[in-house]
């Protein structure tokens, strides 16, 4: 489905991925961790070929097709949707003015306004708030909500567990395993350790802009050495 293969992206002079590559397969949840700086939002930045960083080596591609020198756009048309750090709303947007942005209310097939409300009940009930009137939780569903309005095939999910309380980090997990149970491939970049091995099929490590440990979440999570070594973690 998706398939980097020795990618190296730049921002500027700044060498940040060296080496990179990965794979997602259909219905499969691959979670990409490392510490800060390593170059996991790199990564998500250069597969859908934003201003910055640039890719000057390596290959990237979706279902056979190079997605190098795409523009995001139509990126976005072959069915992958982009969940960015940081949320990324428009504050002056209401929760169904972001939802039916992508995709008029009238259409009735795919996710629909309905089916995220469905999802995430909390939005029905703020249906009318602006983006600037939410809260951390629901900026975060409505991220998802409208990312999910492109009827994906592939979702790229960076940090989307940041600033959540647990209750809401749970929810979000029963989403994403809906997800991959419907057969979404999904990329997902966590710094919550517990949420990315719980969710996750197969875990990368990356270091300095390289994968140097990859495996099953479940072998991962017996890795005490490796998740030491690589995350900090006792």
């Amino acid at each position: 489905m998706l398939q980097l293969t020795d990618v190296h992206s730049y921002y500027g002079d700044a060498h940040v991925l060296q080496g990179l590559s990965l794979n997602v397969a259909p219905g499969e949840i691959v979670a990409l961790l490392g510490r800060n700086g390593m170059g996991k939002t790199t990564a998500i930045r250069s597969i859908m070929n934003l201003r910055d960083p640039v890719v000057r080596r390596g290959e990237i591609s979706y279902c056979g097709q190079s997605l190098l020198n795409m523009p995001p756009h139509s990126i976005a048309q072959r069915k992958i949707a982009l969940v960015p750090q940081g949320r990324r709303l428009f504050s002056s947007l209401s929760v169904i003015e972001h939802l039916t942005m992508l995709k008029p209310a009238r259409v009735k097939h795919g996710w629909t306004v309905q089916r995220v409300l469905d999802t995430f009940p909390r939005l029905a009930e703020r249906r009318q708030h602006r983006g600037n009137q939410l809260s951390g939780g629901e900026r975060q569903m409505l991220a998802v909500g409208r990312a999910l309005m492109l009827d994906p095939e592939l979702i790229l999910m960076d940090e989307p567990s940041e600033g959540l309380a647990p209750v809401m980090v749970q929810h979000l997990e029963r989403v994403i395993a809906s997800l991959r149970a419907e057969g979404l491939g999904i990329l997902l970049v966590e710094q919550n350790l517990y949420s990315a091995l719980a969710l996750a099929d197969r875990i990368y490590l990356i270091e300095t802009g390289r994968v140097v440990h990859e495996g099953s979440a479940a072998a991962m999570q017996s890795d005490h050495s490796s998740l030491e070594r690589y995350l900090g973690v006792h």
